[in-house]
């Protein structure tokens, strides 16, 4: 039976249930349940591989012309059929118990693997597989919210990507002007933080005192994994404006003591949550120190994402440190305003920037989940071994800014002699590595 036929009889003939979002949740019958399984099961089972490969192939079509409720049969499918086998992990957890020697440890790791997994290696061997299974695992992101069981699932998914886009398989290149037009397309498509309003304002980022390095890997050619840009100055930088909107020209190369990352963005939905952005930092900043040696400091132009929400909830309110009458009144005036006006007020703008860089301070150093900090993007440099260095005042005057930091940036810098002692503090002793600077601000 086709993959899309099964469906329809799933679908037809399905028990359903309501979830906690008052949607049809679908469950599977027994009998449509084995005859699927008997139709999968045959790609574990085929010892000719181009047999094996053209029909995991006609799978995936079957499964890229699902719209999202026959996706979700399908999810649910593998989590369900496709478990580890329990007789075997059972044997293998009683074989372990016996004698937990190293033969035994590998039986029971290989036992515990869900046969989906298997699954998922065969659909990667086919023509354009690993592309199609990044797209299968964005499918899935986009149902997890409200069917969590799926988890599982995006697991399997996600330590299969794990090995597949090591260090080991990814290339680093430098964009120019000179690059593909479709793959410069790509990354004004891409890009997360600072958008590219078009050809001219790209050209600007990847020319003369401007660079730009991404990830590519083999299975996905001319799609960028993940791509930073990176200005050449001759100090540091606090305004994005100053990097990506000043009309006035990039100092020479040569002349530069300084690299500043001020945009980081991933590129494919499916890879989400593997680690790629701590190695292209580390490894542009091997790329840049044997081009340009005299470049001595290297640092971020960073958002910080979580500071306008957290200041404007209770979850905030609750933790800020005490205010004067009038900071209080201020800090009123950014909660209720609409549309953002104060920063074209030098009067308000003056009172605003002692009370708005104080309180980023405090939010970066002490608010905190779980030990981590909240702001998701200080996690991850302070992570990579980056030392947040100084809050910039009005860095970021865009709407998306002012919405999410009250235009506020921050610099983390990427100190190469100290970056292994920074990441051990904070992994071991959750250590919020700054400078004097900004804990003096945090401290009020």
């Amino acid at each position: 039976m086709a993959l899309r036929q099964f469906l329809q009889s799933v679908t037809s003939g399905m028990n359903t249930k309501a979830g906690r979002s008052g949607k049809l949740v679908a469950k599977v019958t027994p009998i449509n349940r084995l005859e699927w399984q008997e139709q999968l099961r045959s790609l574990l089972r085929l010892k000719d591989e181009s047999s094996m490969l053209k029909l995991a192939n006609e799978l995936l079509d079957e499964y890229e012309g699902f719209d999202t409720e026959g996706k979700l049969v399908f999810f649910n499918y593998l989590l369900e059929a496709f478990r580890a086998d329990a007789d075997k992990l059972a044997a293998a957890i009683a074989n372990y118990q016996l004698d937990p020697n190293p033969l035994n440890v590998q039986k029971l790791n290989a036992a515990s693997a869900p046969n989906r997994r298997a699954l998922f290696e065969i659909f990667n061997m086919t023509p354009g597989g690993t592309a199609r299974l990044v797209q299968m695992r964005a499918d899935l992101l986009g149902l997890l919210r409200e069917h969590k069981a799926l988890k599982a699932v995006d697991s399997d998914l996600q330590v299969l990507f794990s090995a597949w886009f090591n260090r080991g398989f990814l290339s680093l290149e430098r964009i120019s002007w000179e690059t593909p037009a479709f793959v410069l397309e790509r990354l004004m498509n891409y890009e997360a933080v600072h958008k590219i309003s078009g050809w001219d304002d790209l050209r600007k980022r990847v020319s003369t005192g401007r660079r730009c390095y991404a990830f590519f890997h083999p299975a996905l050619p001319h799609e960028p994994i993940i791509f930073v840009q990176v200005a050449l100055v001759d100090q540091m930088s606090s305004s994005v404006d100053d990097i990506i909107r000043s009309e006035t020209p990039p100092i020479d190369e040569t002349d530069a003591n300084t690299a500043i990352f001020y945009s980081i963005s991933n590129c494919q939905l499916g890879l989400r949550g593997i680690a790629f952005g701590d190695l292209l930092i580390k490894q542009v900043v091997e790329q840049i120190s044997a081009d340009l040696p005299q470049i001595k400091t290297f640092a971020t132009l960073s958002p910080v994402p979580g500071f306008g929400k957290w200041l404007a909830t209770a979850e905030g309110a609750s933790d800020l440190p005490q205010l004067s009458a009038p900071e209080q009144e201020l800090l009123e005036l950014l909660r209720r305003e609409g549309e953002v006006t104060w920063p074209s007020d030098a009067v308000q703008c003056e009172q605003m920037e002692p009370l708005l860089k104080r309180l980023c301070a405090h939010y970066m150093v002490s608010a905190k989940s779980g030990g981590q900090p909240l702001d998701p993007v200080s996690r991850f440099h302070l992570r990579n071994g980056a030392r947040l260095d100084r809050v910039n005042w009005l860095g970021d005057r865009s709407a998306k800014g002012l919405a999410e930091s009250h235009g506020l940036l921050v610099n983390y810098v990427y100190d190469t002699q100290v970056v292994t002692r920074n990441h051990e503090r904070y992994v071991y002793e959750d250590a919020v590595i700054c400078s004097d600077s900004v804990l003096q601000l945090a401290k009020g």
